[in-house]
């Protein structure tokens, strides 16, 4: 079996319960129960208390595998928040055609559904960690922004081809507005230097306890090149003060921010469409967001 042929649809309770069973037998008694907020690039299920099985949901996600259990260990010292840790390597098999891993349960809630009491703190707490990972050392083999990011930490220009096809999904002087932001976050050249970035700062990757962030979670797109992706929770979370707070302990200067709404354009006029419960309304508050602070 290839890569190619992982099918989603398989991948299920029994099959990361027969995966630990042959490959972690010490671990085989352990209860298994599914994770609904797996997300789509990775299948996730609870083993005992304190273990995740993660397994890559598509071909494409599999390069995020050997990322994670590579780098994740040289990052988490240097960071101020628990980050996964791994504690078992899955090798593929004729189960399962690829890599996949076990790590660490971290607790807490994500922010996605957890209640938030003071997003000025949560503001901070991020901005901070962010902070540190940007200050992480890059080395001379850390992962460079390719497909195993979605393309982020790169060039805006990847996607602008698809810019042009999705920009129809807002009309008159929505479009224009947002031609504009398209335009100005291309112009805002990035220069350097290449520092880590997150990849997908979203309120499903933020765990909370207690109301105060504890720790960070996939990081599946993280790579060394240009942050601007990990602003994006500025537009599709923070107002008022908390906005205010993580933009200034942040301290980017202003064409990151330009690259920063380039990206939150483009993920807020993709999910426009999506069927997922509350996706649509979600983006088209991002973008209201978006065209409001021009």
């Amino acid at each position: 079996m290839t890569q190619n042929a992982i099918d989603a649809s398989r991948i299920d309770s029994a099959l990361a319960r027969e995966l630990v069973a042959t490959q972690f037998p010490h671990w085989a008694d352990l209860p298994l129960r599914p994770i609904e907020r797996g997300g789509n690039d990775h299948r996730m299920f609870r083993l005992g208390d304190d273990l995740l099985v993660r397994l890559p949901a598509a071909p494409g996600y599999v390069p995020q595998v050997a990322k994670e259990q590579q780098w994740l260990p040289r990052l988490a010292p240097l960071l101020p928040l628990p980050v996964p840790e791994v504690r078992g390597v899955g090798a593929p098999s004729d189960e399962f055609p690829a890599p996949w891993s076990v790590y660490r349960w971290l607790a807490g809630e994500p922010a996605a559904t957890a209640r938030l009491d003071d997003p000025v703190a949560l503001a901070r707490d991020l901005a901070d960690f962010l902070v540190a990972l940007r200050q992480v050392p890059v080395a001379a083999d850390a992962p460079q922004p390719g497909l195993h990011s979605a393309f982020r930490g790169g060039s805006l220009e990847h996607w602008d081809d698809e810019m042009g096809d999705i920009l129809h999904r807002v009309h008159g002087r929505e479009r224009d507005i947002a031609a504009g932001i398209w335009r100005d976050a291309l112009d805002a050249t990035f220069l350097g230097p290449d520092v880590w970035f997150h990849g997908d700062v979203s309120v499903n990757n933020l765990l909370l306890t207690d109301g105060r962030l504890s720790g960070v979670i996939d990081f599946g797109c993280s790579a060394v090149g240009d942050p601007a992706c990990d602003t994006v929770m500025r537009w599709t979370l923070f107002r008022g003060r908390a906005r205010e707070e993580f933009h200034r302990r942040l301290d980017l200067d202003e064409a990151t921010w330009a690259r920063g709404r380039g990206w939150a354009l483009w993920k807020g006029l993709i999910m426009i469409t999506n069927e997922p419960p509350g996706q649509a309304e979600f983006a088209r508050r991002v973008l209201d967001e978006l065209i409001a602070g021009v």
